[in-house]
This record gives structure tokens, C-alpha cells and sequence, in this order.
């Protein structure tokens, strides 16, 4: 049985080109090493800098890199808090973040920072007018994400930039679920600090980065070696750096085409789904968009037993973030967005990656109907019962 791959949110597939980058770097020396082998090493280091730095329209010297997404955004948010304290201590985000980021909320608030969460409405975006009522004086740092990769949403991240700036906030975007999938440019949204990661555009998972605009002042978060400048100790796992950079030029080059193959075959996945399938809507906003994410909620059925019924069949499907979803609780992106527990119950993250083909579409959404059907009976025979 060949098995479908519509759970590219948790890890999009590692590209050829790229796999053989890692190989090639195996051999590589420690970057932080003076002789030879050192040496060439930083150079395949900092080529890889320049490379992501691209995809982004950064500055090399603006880009740290770090071991995960994650690490990325914690940093963020606390160095960036520690690095500007002068100014106050209140940090505001919004209710759909990445567990990242709000947790490492939590854990600042339980230091004595003072955090706002804003809310945002049904298609998942925060307002400007919300996030402008909520900063004050004190405000040091807004963490609003530029795509949310459960739900698919892109935010309007000039906008709400442009408002934080207003009150001389710094600005930092989680970028993992957007970089590489549509455009990216820390120029053009005026942003302070942006994070991505190399295992959402085709890279291999242990690289990401951290964007910190030049001037900016930010607290490392790890202690050590002195490595990427002073700002993140530890050895640099290299090959996924070159292999992350391989990524990123791939992504650079490549971007239009990607999203508009992407965009026919996810809507194509989208109409065959609605068209054969009662009691399913789908989630986030639509004219705003990631290109290979679309979030729908089936009526009937839990999310948990279609992924396994589906999972049984050759189909992988997700529940919503990789690193929340294991909780079995209803969605706080869902929650957050005004869908109830009963109609979150049902939710399904397919997302699509290079490499679908519209056969792959076809074969998941007659799968995806008899699952379906098949827990619907089950649950109407439990609830006669």
C-alpha cells in the first residue's frame, strides 16, 4: 500500500537536493576550529547564513541560527524581553500562537512579566484595534505569528507591525508555518525578530533561525562557547545548517511556482471533499492563506479516531500543531476562533507538500469518505444503543 502523505505541517519531506547536502557536510569540521577543516566549515557555515538570509531578505549577520523552532521562539520572547527592559515589562500575543510562544509567555508571567493575550475573530486573524487598545507605555515586545499553520491563516503583519511600532513596541513574528510556502521579507513587514525553520520548507529538522534586526539588543538565551556571534552558544549542527540553506535557496528560487502547484492541488483536495461529504465546513480565512493547508471539521466524528481510521487506510492526517497534538484536547486555535468543543471535535489538518499529485488527492478523498461514513454509523448505532 502506498500511503499519502496530508500531514506535512508536522514535517514537510526532505528534498533530494537537500538530503544530499547533509551527506556531503558529515565530514565537515567544527566551525569554531582555526586549522583547515575549521575553516572550511565556517565557510559552508556562513554560506548557509547568506542562503536563509535570502529567503528572507535579511542581512547575514542578522540571522542566528538555532537547533529547532521552538528554541528560536523562546529565545525571542525572553531575550528580547531581558535585552529591553528598560522600558517596561509587558508582552503582548495572541490567542492562536504556537505553544512556543504562549507557554513561554506563561513562564515570563510567572517571572513577573505582565502578558496580554488578544483575541482574534471566527477566520482566526487579530485585529489592529485590538492589539492598539492593549499596548501601553510599558509595553517592550508584541509575538503576533505571521501564518498559523493549524488553521492556515496569514495575518496582517504590516498592519499590526505598523501599530506596535506606534508605541515604540518591538515586533516579533513566528514565521515557521509561512517561510518558504509565500513571500517572506522582514523589510517589507518591518518586523524586529522573526523565526523560521528548515523542517517546514523541505530542510531537515535540528536548523532554524532566529532573525534579530541589526542594533537590536537581545539576551542570549544559552551560555557557552560564544558561538554565532555571542548571541547563541553551541556547537552548530552543520549539516542541517547547509542542508537548511540548500532549503532556503531551493524555496527563494522557486516560490511562486511552489505555491500556485500547491494552491491547485489543495483546492482541488478542498472541492472533491466538499462536494462528497455532508456536515463538513471548512476553517480559517480563505482569501488569506497558506497554499498547502486546508483545515476542515467533520460533523459526527472525533479528530482522533479519524486519524487512526485514516492512519489504518495509508492516509496520514494531523489534529493541528505536532508538538500539542498528542494532548487530545480540543484545539486552542479552534477554541479561540469561537468554534465550541462539539464543533471542534471533528478537525482535520490536511496539508499537502511538493510531490502531491491530484491522484494522491483523489485516492485520499474516497478514503476519507468511507472512513467517515464508516464512524458516523458507528457513533448513530452507539447513541440508539
Amino acid at each position: 500500500m502506498t500511503r499519502i502523505n496530508l500531514d506535512c505541517t508536522a514535517s514537510t519531506p526532505i528534498l533530494p537536493q537537500v538530503r544530499e547536502a547533509i551527506v556531503a557536510a558529515l565530514d565537515e569540521g567544527n566551525p569554531s576550529s582555526i586549522h583547515a577543516a575549521g575553516r572550511q566549515a565556517k565557510q559552508r557555515l556562513e554560506r548557509a547564513r547568506q542562503q536563509v538570509a535570502a529567503l528572507i531578505n535579511a542581512a547575514p549577520e542578522e540571522l542566528h541560527f538555532t537547533s529547532c523552532g521552538t528554541e528560536a521562539n523562546n529565545w525571542a520572547l525572553k531575550g528580547l524581553l531581558a535585552g529591553n527592559k528598560r522600558k517596561g515589562n509587558h508582552l503582548i500575543l495572541s490567542a492562536i500562537e504556537h505553544p512556543s510562544v504562549s507557554l513561554a509567555a506563561r513562564r515570563l508571567g510567572l517571572e513577573g512579566a505582565e502578558v496580554t493575550t488578544l483575541p482574534v475573530d471566527r477566520e482566526g486573524f487579530v485585529r489592529p484595534a485590538d492589539l492598539k487598545a492593549a499596548l501601553t507605555p510599558e509595553t517592550v515586545l508584541v509575538s503576533i505569528m505571521l501564518a498559523n499553520g493549524e488553521v492556515g491563516t496569514v495575518e496582517p503583519i504590516q498592519e499590526l507591525v505598523a501599530v506596535a511600532h506606534e508605541h515604540e513596541a518591538l515586533f516579533h513574528t513566528d514565521a515557521i508555518a509561512a517561510a518558504g510556502h509565500v513571500p517572506v521579507d522582514v523589510k517589507a513587514l518591518g518586523v524586529d525578530a522573526l523565526s523560521l525553520a528548515a523542517n517546514q520548507f523541505y530542510g531537515p529538522p535540528g536548523a532554524a533561525a532566529l532573525f534579530v534586526r541589526e542594533g537590536l539588543r537581545i539576551l542570549p538565551l544559552l551560555e557557552g562557547g560564544g558561538q554565532e556571534g555571542g548571541n547563541r552558544s553551541g556547537t552548530e549542527a552543520l549539516p542541517a545548517i547547509v542542508a537548511m540553506g540548500v532549503a532556503a535557496e531551493i524555496a527563494t528560487r522557486e516560490l511562486p511556482e511552489r505555491a500556485k502547484r500547491l494552491t491547485a492541488v489543495r483546492d482541488r483536495l478542498r472541492t472533491a471533499l466538499t462536494a462528497q461529504l455532508e456536515g463538513i465546513r471548512i476553517n480559517g480565512s480563505w482569501a488569506s492563506r497558506l497554499p498547502h493547508n486546508l483545515h476542515v471539521c467533520l460533523d459526527g466524528v472525533s479528530s482522533e479516531s479519524l486519524v487512526l481510521g485514516l492512519d489504518a487506510e495509508g492516509v496520514a492526517a494531523g489534529l493541528g500543531s505536532a508538538c500539542n497534538s498528542k494532548s487530545m484536547r480540543p484545539s486552542h486555535v479552534l477554541k479561540a476562533m469561537g468554534l465550541t468543543d462539539e464543533e471542534a471535535k471533528g478537525a482535520l489538518v490536511l496539508t499537502i507538500a511538493e510531490g502531491t499529485t491530484p491522484d494522491d488527492v483523489d485516492r485520499a478523498v474516497e478514503i476519507i469518505e468511507r472512513v467517515a461514513k464508516r464512524l458516523r454509523s458507528v457513533t448513530a448505532l452507539t447513541s440508539r444503543a
